[in-house]
Order: C-alpha cells, then sequence, then structure tokens
C-alpha cells in the first residue's frame, strides 16, 4: 500500500479528527498576524493619497494610478505566488512576500516623487498580492473540516484589524504634518522584519509535504498536533503514513485515474480548465472580479471623497475609522453563518446587504447617515470576503489548490487595478450617487456568481 493515496488520505483523516489545539492557534494567528500587517499596507494608501492631494498637489489621476499600481503587483503577485506555493511550499512563498511588500513600503517613506513611489508601489503590490491566497490556502489544510470554514473568516477577520489600525495610523499619525505619510510607509516596514518568524516559527502544510512525496515529515507534523491536542496521541507513524515514498505528484492518479495534476505549473493552470473545475473556475474568477472592484473602488476613495464632500481631512479620517470598525461584527457573524448555512449562501447574503448599502451610502448626505450606511458597508462587504476567503481553497484538490485560489485573486487584482481609475471618471459624471450604484451591480453580479460554486462545509479537503 506503500505511496497509494491512501498514505496521504490517513494523515487527511487524522488532522480532520484533531480537535482545535493550541498549535492550530500558533498557525491561525501567525498567518493572521501577516494577513493584518497585509491589511495595513492597502489601508494605509488611501489615507496617504488623500494626503499627498494637499501636499504635493497630486489631482484625481495621479491618485488613482498610485492606488492602481499597486494592485497591478497584486494581479502579478497572486497568479506568481499561487504557483510557486504549489511547487515550494506554503510557508517557504508566504514568508518571502511579507519580505518583499515589508521593504518595498519601508521605502516608500524615502520617496521625493510620483514616479519612485509608483515603482515601489508596484513591488509592494508582488507581495500583497502573493500573501492573500498563500495564507489562506496554508491554513485551510491544516483546519479541521468541521470548523474549516470558521476558521478561514477569522483568519480573515484579521483584515479588519490591519485595516483598523491603518485608520488609527491615518488619524493621529498622517495628518500631523507635511511627513505624517512618510512615518506612515516606515511602520508599514514590520512585515519585513515579520517574515523572520513565518518562516522560522511555523510548521509547512503536511498535506502539501504529502503531495510532494515527503510522507514522513508530514507525518511527524500531524503528530505533533495530535500531541497538543492533550488526547490519546498514535504512536510515531509507521507503515503507510510514515513511509510514504519521494514521488512526483505527476504519477498520482486523480479520480479519474490520469496523470496528477501537478506535474507542472502549466499542467496545473490547465488543470483548472479541464471539465471537472470550468465551471468553478468560472465562478471563482467573476465573483473576485466583482467584489475586488466595488471594494476597492468604495474604499480607497471614502476618505478622498469625504474630503470633497467639504469634511476635514482629520473629520474624513475619523469618519472612515468608525466605518472601518464595523467589519469586525461583519466577520463574527459570517464565522458564525458559515458554518450553518454554508459558504454559498452566506457570500451570497453578505454580497446582496453589500449591494444594498453601496445605494444607500452613495445618496445619503447627513453626517450620520453617511456613517450608518457607511458602517453597513463594511459590515456586509467584509463579512462577504471572509466567506470568499474560505470557499476559494476548498473548491480545488490539494495539488491545484494554491494555482487556483491564487489566479482567482489574480483575476480580482485586476478589478482592483481598473476600479480606482474609472472612480474619477465616475465621480466626474454622476458623483457618489452613480460611482456607487455602479458598486451595487458588481455586488449583485457576485452574489449570482457564488450559486456556481461548490459548498464543502463539513467535508474533508480534496488531496488529490
Amino acid at each position: 500500500m506503500s505511496g497509494t493515496p491512501a498514505s496521504q488520505n490517513s494523515l487527511s483523516q487524522r488532522l480532520d479528527a484533531l480537535p482545535f489545539t493550541r498549535k492550530h492557534g500558533r498557525v491561525l494567528t501567525g498567518s493572521g498576524i501577516g494577513w493584518a500587517l497585509d491589511a495595513m499596507d492597502v489601508g494605509l494608501i488611501s489615507f496617504i493619497i488623500a494626503a499627498l492631494t494637499q501636499h504635493w498637489g497630486i489631482g484625481r489621476a495621479e491618485s488613482g494610478l498610485i492606488a492602481s499600481i499597486g494592485f497591478a503587483g497584486m494581479a502579478v503577485g497572486a497568479s506568481l505566488g499561487g504557483l510557486l506555493a504549489d511547487r515550494f511550499g506554503r510557508r517557504q512563498v508566504f514568508a518571502l512576500t511579507l519580505l518583499v511588500y515589508g521593504i518595498a513600503t519601508g521605502a516608500s517613506a524615502l520617496v521625493g516623487g510620483v514616479a519612485l513611489l509608483l515603482v515601489l508601489r508596484f513591488f509592494v503590490g508582488l507581495g500583497l498580492g502573493a500573501e492573500l491566497p498563500v495564507a489562506s490556502t496554508y491554513v485551510s489544510e491544516f483546519a479541521p473540516a468541521r470548523i474549516r470554514g470558521r476558521l478561514i473568516v477569522i483568519l480573515e477577520a484579521f483584515w479588519a484589524v490591519g485595516w483598523t489600525a491603518a485608520a488609527v495610523i491615518g488619524y493621529f499619525v498622517v495628518p500631523v504634518d507635511e511627513n505624517g505619510w512618510r512615518w506612515a510607509f516606515a511602520l508599514g516596514a514590520v512585515p519585513a522584519v515579520y517574515a523572520l518568524v513565518v518562516r522560522w516559527g511555523l510548521p509547512e502544510s503536511p498535506r502539501w509535504l504529502v503531495s510532494r512525496g515527503r510522507g514522513a515529515e508530514a507525518a511527524r507534523i500531524v503528530a505533533e498536533f495530535e500531541r497538543s491536542a492533550r488526547g490519546p496521541v498514535a504512536a510515531e507513524p509507521t507503515g503507510d503514513a510514515a513511509r510514504t515514498p519521494a514521488r512526483t505528484p505527476a504519477t498520482r492518479p486523480d479520480a479519474a485515474g490520469r496523470a496528477g495534476f501537478a506535474s507542472s505549473a502549466g499542467g496545473r493552470l490547465a488543470a483548472l480548465w479541464s471539465g471537472e473545475f470550468r465551471g468553478r473556475t468560472v465562478s471563482i474568477w467573476v465573483v473576485w472580479f466583482c467584489v475586488n472592484f466595488a471594494y476597492y473602488g468604495a474604499f480607497i476613495w471614502i476618505p478622498s471623497i469625504l474630503v470633497e464632500a467639504g469634511f476635514s481631512l482629520v473629520r474624513s479620517f475619523g469618519f472612515t475609522l468608525i466605518i472601518t470598525l464595523a467589519q469586525l461584527p461583519g466577520y463574527a457573524v459570517a464565522a458564525w453563518l458559515i458554518e450553518v448555512w454554508g459558504r454559498r449562501l452566506t457570500l451570497s447574503v453578505f454580497l446582496a446587504g453589500s449591494a444594498v448599502s453601496a445605494i444607500v451610502f452613495g445618496t445619503v448626505h447627513a453626517e450620520a447617515a453617511i456613517i450608518g450606511a457607511g458602517m453597513a458597508l463594511s459590515f456586509f462587504n467584509l463579512g462577504a470576503w471572509g466567506a470568499l476567503y474560505a470557499v476559494t481553497p476548498e473548491i480545488y484538490p490539494t495539488s491545484l489548490r494554491a494555482t487556483g485560489a491564487g489566479w482567482a485573486a489574480g483575476v480580482g487584482r485586476i478589478a482592483s487595478i481598473v476600479a480606482p481609475l474609472v472612480v474619477p471618471v465616475l465621480l466626474t459624471a454622476g458623483g457618489a450617487g452613480l460611482t456607487f450604484a455602479v458598486f451595487s451591480v458588481f455586488f449583485i453580479v457576485a452574489a449570482a456568481a457564488a450559486w456556481g460554486l461548490v459548498d464543502r462545509r463539513g467535508k474533508a479537503l480534496d488531496d488529490r
């Protein structure tokens, strides 16, 4: 039996049988901190753009370009990051992404003009784009099946922590003086240091190790998690689980008896469009594209829109901070519902709520109404993000998981490139009302596309 899928299945079953342990908490927290740092960087740019509009006198076109160039890097990074993670491992690529965008963000504090800032923002985007799908894939492969969706939503909730940190920095640091934005960028260099913690402090995914023929190493990691559970612990694995011989995934049969999916980068990309996965791939790409367009189009521009509406820089940043805080309960509700309603229903309901909130936000003018509608948009939109990150890694097998998640995120980043450039045009043509009505349409399309996904609530991951 050595070298058969049974070896992989036995380890997967042991992972799914575990309770939530301290080691799960360490994987979740370690990945979540990286996620929060990612969000902090993305969130900071919205405040920095508003500040540079005043200090450098840049216009809407340059502001949109500064935002979009980072998302261009994220599109490339997400696509490459998934491929690299399926080839070289989740942990290795996760650490590398933190290092790349941390260094580039810190260097941004020293720029003296738009041109160099654009170059550095592209490299920041490379790291940011690769980190998110790799991190969600990494955590999903450790999580027991019965709570997997909930843990991924909790991971995504770290985004709210990071975005709130960005809002705090934006409120207290950026407006201090004309160099406040430089100090904000300097704080964004923290991920470069944290990359060392990830590289040496977190284990590699056992599912990935087995897929690369490193069964003994995978078995040791699973046994460590079992010991952490403080329950009956299996003896150090022997037999199939420990003797899984080195073999290439190209020789591992899939369900149809064909060659395995992970024979090459090109083979993995082609497999995303095979008969089994084509419908899922189309649906997840549409959802990612629409959610990215509406989310980044709205939240990157909200501080600037409020300034243009007549609020002071500090006041608009204060409104944005309050709006941002509503993300946390959105994640909490989604984390509960995703294991009750399932992935598709939770995702579609939160997207529908986002659509309604966007319409309201674009039409109100009173301060209380702006804050209330903005908080509703934060609540529903970020709850939808949590559900989206939960469902994306689950719809593909282990040999395709990071590639599939990375390319879905990469397609989404195309929308995040376009959105900051389109928003100034929409604002000029029809103001906030037209702009947020367009966002609402994108949310509705995403809600419909979500029903083309498979829902694996409570089911084991596909370890082919």
